[in-house]
C-alpha cells in the first residue's frame, strides 16, 4: 500500500489523475491533495471518503511520500519536486520543467522506462505522448529518419482558462487567456515564441521526440496549432522511414501494438476523430497514406484525449510502471 499525493488536485489534470487512480484500483492507504492557498480548504469526495484540500508548503514536500503526482505548473514544480525528491518521495511531474534534464527520465510506458537515476521523472507534453506511441512500433520494425508533425490541439490543453475562451467566445465575449478569440477561429501560436519563429510548444516536441525515443539526431520538425475543439488533440504526422515500407505494413503494425487503436477505412468514412477518442485511453491513428513527394514517407492521423493519455493517464501508468516492477 502506498502513500500518494496529488498537487493542483483539483485542477482539470489532477482531477483526471484521481479518476484513473480509482480505475487502476492502484494500492494506497494515504492520499493527500495538495492546492494552491486559494483552493485550500476544499472538500473533495473520493471513494466514498472525504479529503480537505491543503496548501503545498516546504514543510508539507519534506514529508516522505512514495508517489507524488505534480500537476501545478513549472514554476510550482521547480520549487517542490526537488524537496519532495529529498525527502526520499518519487515525484511524477506533468509540467515541462524537468523533461530536458539530462539526469531525469522522459517517460511514455509503451515506449521507455524510467532509470530512476533522480527520483524525480517527467510526463512529456501531451502532444509528444500521443505522437511516439505509435511511431515507436516503426523506429523498432523500420527505423526513423525525419518527423514532421502538425498538430490541432484542444482548448483543455489550456486548462481551465483555455476552456472558458471557447465557451465565452461563442457568447461575444473577448479572450481573457489566448491572445485572439479561439471560438470561429485557428490560432497558429502555443506558448511563447523563440528567436528562431518556433514557438516554446514547437521545440518541446522536436526535444522531447528524440529524447524518448533515444535518437538525437532524428531529424524533427512541428507546427502547433490551438483549435476550437474542447478536448482531444490530433496530431498529423508525416514520417520518413530508414527502410522500404508499406501502408499495408504499418497498418498490421499498428493493429498489434498495444495501446494504439487502428480506425482507417475511408470508404466508409472511418478515420480517428477528437469527439470519439475523448474519454479513451488509447491513441488513435488512420488516414495512414504514403507521401508520393519523399521517398519512404507516410503521413499518419493520430488522435487521442489530451487529459488522459496526454497527462493524467500517462502520469499513473508510470507509477504502475515502477509499481509493476517493483512486485
Amino acid at each position: 500500500m502506498y502513500k500518494i499525493a496529488v498537487v493542483g488536485a483539483t485542477g482539470l489534470v489532477g482531477q483526471k489523475m484521481l479518476e484513473v487512480l480509482e480505475r487502476k484500483a492502484i494500492p494506497f492507504d494515504s492520499l493527500t491533495l495538495f492546492t494552491s492557498a486559494r483552493s485550500a480548504g476544499k472538500e473533495v469526495e473520493y471513494q466514498g471518503k472525504t479529503y480537505i484540500t491543503e496548501e503545498l508548503t516546504e514543510e508539507k514536500a519534506n514529508e516522505k511520500y512514495d508517489f507524488v503526482l505534480m500537476s501545478a505548473g513549472g514554476s510550482t514544480s521547480l520549487k517542490f519536486s526537488p524537496i519532495f525528491e529529498e525527502a526520499g518521495s518519487v515525484v511524477i511531474d506533468n509540467s515541462s520543467a524537468f523533461r530536458m534534464v539530462e539526469d531525469i527520465d522522459l517517460i511514455v510506458p509503451e515506449v521507455n522506462a524510467p532509470k530512476l537515476e533522480r527520483r524525480i521523472i517527467a510526463n512529456p507534453n501531451c502532444s509528444t505522448i500521443q505522437s511516439v506511441v505509435p511511431l515507436k512500433p516503426l523506429q523498432e520494425q523500420f527505423g526513423l529518419k525525419r518527423v514532421a508533425y502538425t498538430t490541432y490541439q484542444a482548448v483543455s490543453g489550456s486548462g481551465v482558462a483555455g476552456r472558458n475562451d471557447l465557451i465565452n467566445g461563442a457568447k461575444g465575449e473577448a479572450p481573457k487567456n489566448y491572445p485572439h478569440p479561439i471560438y470561429n477561429n485557428v490560432l497558429p501560436h502555443i506558448d511563447d515564441f523563440l528567436d528562431t519563429g518556433y514557438t516554446k510548444e514547437e521545440q518541446k516536441m522536436i526535444d522531447e521526440t528524440k529524447k524518448i525515443l533515444g535518437l538525437p539526431d532524428l531529424k524533427v520538425t512541428a507546427t502547433c496549432v490551438r483549435v476550437p475543439v474542447q478536448d482531444s488533440h490530433s496530431v498529423a504526422i508525416n514520417v520518413t522511414l530508414e527502410n522500404p515500407a508499406t501502408v499495408e505494413a504499418i497498418r498490421e503494425i499498428f493493429e498489434q501494438t498495444e495501446g494504439v487503436v487502428l480506425i482507417d477505412d475511408v470508404e466508409n468514412n472511418q478515420y480517428p476523430l477528437a469527439v470519439n477518442t475523448t474519454g479513451k485511453e488509447e491513441v488513435f491513428v488512420g488516414r495512414i497514406r504514403e507521401d508520393d513527394t519523399l521517398e519512404n514517407s507516410f503521413h499518419i492521423w493520430c488522435t487521442a484525449d489530451n487529459l488522459l493519455k496526454g497527462a493524467a493517464l500517462n502520469a499513473v501508468q508510470i507509477l504502475e510502471q515502477i509499481h509493476n516492477q517493483n512486485k
